[in-house]
């Protein structure tokens, strides 16, 4: 089958791994006291900007307010970088490919250090 100069060749989705940090916003979720915090999250899509692409307008829906996304890679990206990955976040990342999903899979909120703030004065 030969494809025709405006035809594209189909790219597989992957799953991309993404940090995404957050700020308050009403609604959020996060804990009272909270200033913000950070997503773990598992994203599908063709390339790694059409992932953070999705997950950002999922996380605006759910009505978190990311600030910024950086970018870990695919699987495979990651494991050629040397990270350890566990049975627990493969079958995450498995289950974001199968349901083409954004998938949240640790959330960790930020508080402002008292010590820190005491130094300021």
């Amino acid at each position: 089958m030969r494809l025709m100069a405006n035809e594209k060749t189909p790219r597989p989705q992957q799953v991309f791994t993404l940090l995404v940090q957050i700020g308050r916003k009403d609604g959020d979720g996060l804990p009272k006291g909270a200033t913000g915090g950070a997503l773990i999250c598992y994203a599908t899509g063709v390339d790694e900007a059409e992932a953070v692409r999705e997950t950002v307008a999922v996380l605006k829906k759910a009505d978190v307010a990311p600030l910024d996304v950086t970018g870990y890679g695919t699987i495979e990206e990651r494991e050629a970088e040397g990270h350890e990955i566990d049975d627990e976040e493969r079958a995450l990342m498995q289950r974001a490919l199968q349901d083409n999903a954004v998938i949240v899979a640790q959330m960790t909120p930020f508080f402002e250090d008292k010590k820190s703030k005491k130094d300021k004065k």
